[in-house]
């Protein structure tokens, strides 16, 4: 196969890659624990929007936040199982590159919690007064 043939749009081959896209998915939700205590904090997010009737904007930043956490967390998990697939004794700088990953996901996490601070606070504060 020549790589004009390799670089031809098919949309076989995207069907393809999308399947394999939501297997990646499917295993990082089966497998990762701290997803599934971040698709908790989604879960109640959502059912705290509803409850406060956030408006589009608020709901367009509390997606972003879930997607920019969720995305972190996913980027994380590829990253150790990468670093253990090419350091499986340890390393100190294999070391460092997982926890600079998982200081990614503090820094997502840390910045969708102000992000939901700042959209609920004051919806709970008026619901109170």
């Amino acid at each position: 196969m020549d790589t004009k043939e390799q670089n031809q749009f098919k949309i076989s081959k995207r069907v393809k890659s999308f399947s394999y896209a939501v297997s990646g998915v499917k295993t990082f939700l089966k497998t990762q624990h701290n997803a599934w205590i971040h698709l908790s904090a989604a879960l109640l997010v959502i059912i705290m929007g509803n409850l406060y009737h956030v408006d589009i904007m608020e709901w367009c930043m509390l997606i972003f936040a879930i997607g920019l956490v969720f995305t972190a967390e996913a980027l994380n998990t590829a990253i150790e199982y990468l670093t253990d697939l090419v350091s499986p004794s340890y390393n100190e700088k294999a070391g460092k590159v997982k926890d600079i990953a998982a200081g990614a996901v503090l820094i997502a996490a840390i910045t969708a919690c102000i992000i939901g601070l700042a959209i609920f606070v004051p919806k709970i504060y008026l619901s109170f007064h």
